[in-house]
């Protein structure tokens, strides 16, 4: 009698070392830029990913399954031997990052937890190891804070439970407020949910040679070519991304480090020609060394998506086709009503970071906001910085203000995407000052002013909106408004609508 041996389980957890390609749809769009990275042969940490499909698994049975983990264990000691580190110890551990990824990007909307695998016990043995017990006691505190914010309640003494803990965290962040919001806020349908990456960290807190930033290879504001980026010392990725610290410009690498910053410059070449796009790259630098985390297609104002998609043409990257699919109909309407820059009494200023104008009656709360946009009333949110609770309050602001966080910040990023008037950076005070005014934040220069100041005016259309609407019209075969003919155009093509 002879029997079948039972089927091997589906391979839901896939090494991202680069040597086989994966969309998309099966390992999120963190996990695809990072496989695609490796494959080029750029500096990235060691990681694997749980596909998308095993989110619908996790909500349907209100755990990760344990074929999945039993695959998790594989990888991750996997992870064990490429960086010669154990996770749990003995000696220097291993520590990693569990991350969030859709096959579309939702930047900030999902939950990551950093420095995961400590424990106070091994706090005391990095410490010791490192001989920097203010380091080791810095990571720790950042990990509890992350672990007890985003799982709930403090981290296990097994590291192995804490894993299993925030990967379903992460999973659980897909049904959060906040990213149903923004889903329903850029009508996002038929996604299956997120993976999930878990990835060896590296620490930009190490060392005054360390740090995090994120460059863009043109800048998202004009379109200008160009990197352009920030860049913080002594920092994780979250604080960067959170606001809660003002970074400083790139060219402070350049002073500091200048053979990581041309490294960087060669990096933002690379991938933009890999991806044909103006990219957005996370980096972290962990005593000198440079190590890249992300890489993506860069969010960008309208204006911002006219020029690049004309200057990608011009030099030979894309076709005109493309560059029309590249700039929405509802982008090309916002950059028609973009309002010349207004003129008034100012009351703060900081970098401009979403173009155009928004007017408004400041407020300071999230629900405020969204009780007065409900009856109607136009408000601004004016915070110290955002964070992913805020979104759906700044989807419904007139414009968005903050004290602290630059031009990759939260608030920035958000905003940018959806269009939205958006200031950061004012510095403190700004919420006292303005609680209560009606203003006009001017996102194109950076200013808050007194009152309305928008006075109806409308910006002159022209530059690369003149030649995208050109090649519309030669496409479609229609004369007409540049919204109008990129919707023909969109329908025609295909394209991202």
């Amino acid at each position: 009698m002879t029997t079948t041996a039972p089927p091997e389980p589906a391979e839901t957890v896939l090494p991202l070392d680069g040597t086989r390609p994966l969309g998309r749809d099966l390992v999120g769009g963190k996990a695809h830029s990072l496989n695609r990275m490796r494959s080029l042969g750029l500096p990235v940490p060691p990681a694997f990913a749980i596909t998308v499909d095993v989110c619908s698994a996790y909500h349907a049975g209100g755990t990760l399954p344990d074929a999945v983990w039993a695959q998790v264990l594989d990888h991750l000691a996997r992870l064990e031997e490429r960086t010669g580190r154990k996770f749990g110890g003995p000696g220097w551990p291993l520590l990693v990052s569990v991350r969030s990824g859709a096959a579309r990007s939702m930047p900030g909307m999902m939950d990551t937890v950093l420095n995961l695998g400590l424990t106070r016990e091994l706090r005391e043995a990095l410490a010791e190891l490192s001989g920097d017990p203010a380091w080791a006691a810095d990571t720790w505190e950042r990990f509890e804070r992350s672990y007890t914010g985003i799982v709930g309640g403090p981290p296990p003494a097994e590291p192995l439970d804490q894993l299993r803990a925030a990967i379903g965290a992460v999973f659980r962040s897909w049904f959060s407020p906040r990213a149903v919001s923004y889903r329903e806020h850029h009508g996002i349908t038929g996604l299956g949910g997120t993976a999930v990456t878990v990835q060896a960290m590296a620490f930009g807190n190490r060392d005054a040679e360390s740090g995090t930033g994120v460059l863009f290879s043109r800048d998202p504001g004009t379109g200008e070519p160009g990197v352009y980026g920030e860049w913080l010392a002594r920092a994780q990725g979250e604080d960067v991304v959170s606001g809660e610290r003002t970074p400083a410009r790139l060219d402070e690498l350049a002073r500091t480090q200048p053979g990581n910053h041309q490294e960087l410059l060669r990096l933002a070449e690379v991938l933009e020609r890999e991806y044909r796009d103006m990219v957005d790259v996370e980096f972290t630098i962990e005593s000198g060394t440079l190590y890249v985390l992300q890489a993506r297609a860069g969010k960008r104002t309208p204006g911002a998506a006219a020029r690049i998609a004309v200057d990608l043409v011009d030099e030979g990257l894309i076709d005109a086709p493309e560059a029309l699919e590249r700039v929405t109909p509802a982008q090309a309407t916002q950059l028609l009503e973009t309002a010349a820059a207004a003129e008034g009494v100012e009351l703060a200023r900081g970098t401009g970071v979403g173009s155009g104008l928004g007017v408004g009656r400041v407020v300071t709360d999230p629900d405020e906001a969204l009780d007065a946009a409900d009856e109607g009333a136009a408000v601004v949110l004016v915070r110290p910085f955002t964070s992913p609770e805020d979104v759906p309050a700044m989807f419904a602001a007139a414009a968005v203000v903050t004290e602290h966080g630059g031009s990759t910040s939260h608030a920035a990023l958000v905003c940018r995407e959806a269009g939205i008037p958006c200031v950061v950076g004012c510095g403190d005070g700004t919420v006292e000052a303005l609680r209560g005014r009606l203003v006009t934040v001017d996102g194109t220069t950076g200013a808050v002013l007194d009152g309305d100041r928008t006075g109806g005016s409308v910006g002159v259309v022209g530059g690369p909106a003149a030649t995208l609407t050109q090649w519309a019209a030669a496409h479609t075969g229609r004369d007409g408004a540049l919204p109008e003919l990129l919707a023909l155009v969109h329908g025609r093509f295909g394209g991202l609508g």
